[in-house]
């Protein structure tokens, strides 16, 4: 029964999201309100707060922190301990990246960098990704001396995550962002590279 419900749960999650993705790229995000997602979901004001706390958040749900921030702590603990924090940072971030790679993910991407107030809610979600990391890997390596190099290894590996989405972005290739992430960590560790 629990499974079925939390399985209710999701579709009744996702269905606000998807709302709310139609909605802002219709109208715009400013345009667009908290009710009039409501209603093209087919839910209450009050059933929307049970999901979301704001318009924002569903934005954020669909903008590639959201596809990728939920399943960061889980990936990361799936990591060896046995290599150095940063690789694996690294193979994490590169068993998420399709996650990203979907229009939904595209298209609020564009939204949250179409303005200076979306782009700063943008900027939060990234570093709250880099302590999710950061967390991920104090319980791997549980060393308490080693907080602080793991802090700088989460916020390394966001920065080059950073920079590898805005080299998707521009790329007219099509290059997927796998390829990207690995090429940008590569050129962080060239000691990665030493064996080749």
């Amino acid at each position: 029964m629990t499974g079925a419900r939390e399985s209710k749960k999701e579709a009744t999650r996702a269905r606000i999201a998807e709302a709310g993705l139609r909605l802002f790229r219709e109208h715009g995000y400013d345009a667009t309100t908290l009710d009039d997602i409501a209603a093209a979901a087919g839910i209450s004001r009050r059933t929307f707060f049970y999901y979301f706390k704001s318009k924002d958040d569903v934005l954020l749900a669909w903008h590639g922190a959201g596809a990728l921030s939920s399943a960061l702590h889980p990936a990361m603990l799936e990591q060896s301990p046995e290599q150095a924090p940063l690789e694996a940072a690294m193979r994490c971030l590169l068993s998420l990246a399709s996650r990203y790679e979907t229009a939904e993910s595209k298209a609020m991407d564009a939204l949250l960098r179409s303005s200076a107030a979306l782009s700063g809610r943008k900027d939060i979600a990234e570093i709250q990704m880099e302590r999710d990391l950061a967390d991920a890997m104090s319980t791997l390596w549980p060393d308490p001396a080693q907080r602080t190099q793991l802090r700088i290894a989460a916020m390394m590996a966001i920065g080059t995550l950073r920079l590898s989405l805005e080299d998707w972005r521009n790329d007219t290739s099509d290059t997927p962002l796998a390829q990207h992430l690995e090429r940008n960590f590569r050129a962080l560790m060239p000691s990665a590279n030493d064996g080749e």
